[in-house]
């Protein structure tokens, strides 16, 4: 009885006493945004660094920084499951609380030497691609061999050429990779040791779950988007296969076989309008080569961005910053080893923009500007959100942005500039110029969706290091339709010699994108009034479409992607059919063209 009595008068424990609450939560969000705010701004500016300028010293100094905001994160995720549970989050906070969970790509380990050992792996991976180079065959003469970085050997590749030329640029790419190998396996382990501690079977879960939606449903949804345009692209890769065999011989380039993957144009065949002199529909009509206009024209680096720039100011946006003019890296220097890889920046989450390119004088880098302007002018419309919120509402919607604005880089557009001589008035113009756009906007498709797919099967230890290569060519094959151009064995990393794979970035943002791109295209055309053909639309200078395209760049990622698409497009699934809408002409000219073909592989 004295027993019950006390237990009946003893306090309730601690736990339940301090049990968090909604103040909780929002103090510990704005508290996160500040402290995440100052070690991201200090990332940035290490890899920055270390991007521009690759040493052994600016790699380690990277690495370090990036040690500490693992560390953090894995702590802060850890805290923040606490507050999942709590009742009355208001909804900024219990996204941020979500948000939190998705923060790196690759959470590391709790364990001190482990973490350390992932950021030292990382750093190492960018930095063995960034100073990849080729110096010849390992049989040829001292005064033969040449180093080559990835900017020469691709060109050569671009240039066409003879089949051996192009297939040593391509193999000797591909041996700055090898070396990859027990890295990445390593890193692997790692990443998934720390993904296991938030909560995910493996990393590829963790990837997957960040879509606002299951892991598993996300990948049934990048399948049903897929199926979506594949019959699109199986008829573009019979009509290039047919053509690529009348030039190469139906021994190299046989007609019911995937294709050799270095001869598209492309290091990683992943787009292929270096190749549209083979494969022109119809010869002498007015000539769409953007990049020999632009040479004529004397086009700078600098004079291409602010070409870029004046799409987006057409539209109703402000002008770039004067320091982005001051800091953005445009051309490769001559005195150090940088990575050349686009890509684009805010450093310090304040409208600090940037870019990273070494720009080649083409119509491949002009469209290259336009798409990373598409993520500054993502930064410039939201940086004034916590800093958790500062990102696309998912990653396709950031690399989306500035392809849809390529949409409108039409013939009309292109004269007007003076890069072309003469619109196509009939519809062999219009074919022309549509399988120009599918060489890159279609070919592309199932290069984006492979990739991650390798990265979800190695990190749910599907794929054992053993096979890596192995299943590499097996997705390529069963997607694109390519195969290796020479024998490939366990010897070799081809995975590495693609820049997303050593540097850990995560792919399926770019499938995304080359399906939203249209979809936003169909819906800012809508919004400008348009009417006609897709195809025939351009938004430049439409504040209309403008004005829908910054109200959704504001959301940033403060609402659930769904949201987002609902305020640009009226729509709350993701849906390929705009691309079917705007390829509509070459789709019926290429069935015409291939109905004596054997197509498929």
């Amino acid at each position: 009885m004295l027993l019950a009595l006390l237990l009946a008068a003893a306090p309730a424990p601690a736990a339940a006493a301090m049990a968090p609450t909604a103040a909780d939560a929002k103090a510990f969000v704005a508290k996160v945004n500040e402290d995440l705010k100052k070690l991201w701004v200090r990332q940035a500016t290490a890899e920055w660094i270390k991007s521009t300028y690759i040493t052994d010293d600016t790699e380690r100094n990277a690495a370090a920084i990036d040690e500490e905001v693992m560390a953090f994160l894995g702590k802060t995720v850890k805290e923040a499951a606490k507050f999942r549970a709590v009742k009355g989050l208001e909804p900024d906070v219990e996204r941020s609380i979500n948000l939190l969970r998705f923060a790196q790509a690759l959470p590391a380990p709790s364990d001190a030497a482990k973490r350390e050992a992932l950021a030292t792996i990382k750093a190492k991976l960018e930095g063995m691609y960034g100073k990849g180079k080729y110096c010849g065959k390992d049989d040829a003469p001292a005064d033969k061999k040449k180093c080559r970085d990835l900017q020469q050997l691709s060109a050569v590749l671009a240039k066409g050429g003879s089949y051996e030329d192009q297939l040593e640029a391509w193999a000797g790419w591909h041996t700055i990779s090898r070396d990859m190998r027990t890295d990445y396996a390593r890193l692997v382990d790692l990443a998934n040791e720390g993904t296991k501690e938030v909560g995910f079977s493996n990393t590829g879960e963790l990837w997957r779950a960040a879509y606002d939606m299951p892991a598993a449903d996300f990948e049934k949804e990048t399948d049903r988007l897929w199926n979506q345009v594949k019959p699109l692209y199986d008829d573009l890769h019979c009509y290039v296969r047919g053509q690529l065999s009348k030039k190469y011989g139906a021994q190299k380039v046989p007609l019911d076989q995937p294709i050799p993957a270095h001869l598209l144009g492309n290091m990683w065949a992943q787009e292929w309008g270096n190749i549209y002199p083979l494969v022109e529909p119809y010869k002498g009509q007015p000539s769409l080569d953007v990049t020999a206009s632009l040479k004529k024209l004397k086009y700078d680096e600098k004079k291409l961005v602010k070409l870029g720039e004046s799409f987006f100011t057409s539209m109703g946006m402000d002008p770039l910053p004067a320091s982005f003019w001051e800091r953005s890296q445009f051309k490769k220097p001559q005195d150090r080893d940088v990575v050349c890889h686009a890509s684009a920046w805010d450093v310090t989450f304040a409208n600090d923009l940037r870019i990273k390119m070494c720009i080649k004088i083409d119509e491949e880098d002009l469209i290259t500007v336009h798409h990373e302007l598409g993520h500054d002018y993502y930064f410039m419309n939201y940086y004034t959100l916590p800093v958790l919120f500062q990102q696309g509402a998912n990653d396709g919607f950031h690399e989306a942005i500035g392809d849809a604005l390529t949409l409108s880089i039409t013939p009309e557009y292109l004269k007007k500039l003076g890069l072309i001589a003469a619109v196509p008035k009939d519809d062999k113009g219009l074919i022309n110029l549509q399988m120009k756009d599918a060489l890159e906007k279609i070919a592309f498709l199932p290069f984006g969706r492979m990739i991650d797919q390798w990265r979800w099967d190695v990190f749910s230890g599907k794929t054992p290091p053993a096979e890596y290569n192995q299943h590499w060519w097996e997705l390529r094959a069963k997607y694109q339709g390519l195969r290796a151009p020479i024998a490939r064995t366990e010897a070799d990393f081809d995975p590495g010699a693609k820049y997303h794979i050593p540097a850990n970035v995560p792919y399926m943002r770019y499938f995304l994108a080359r399906i939203l791109q249209f979809q936003f295209h169909r819906a800012m055309c809508k919004a400008s009034g348009h009417q006609g053909p897709l195809y025939t639309c351009s938004i430049y200078g439409n504040k209309e479409a403008g004005a829908k395209l910054k109200a959704m760049l504001a959301m940033g990622a403060s609402k659930p992607w769904q949201d987002a698409l609902f305020a640009m497009t009226g729509e709350r699934e993701m849906d390929a059919t705009a691309i079917i809408e705007y390829f509509a002409p070459l789709s019926g000219w290429l069935k015409e063209q291939n109905r004596n073909l054997r197509c498929g592989w």
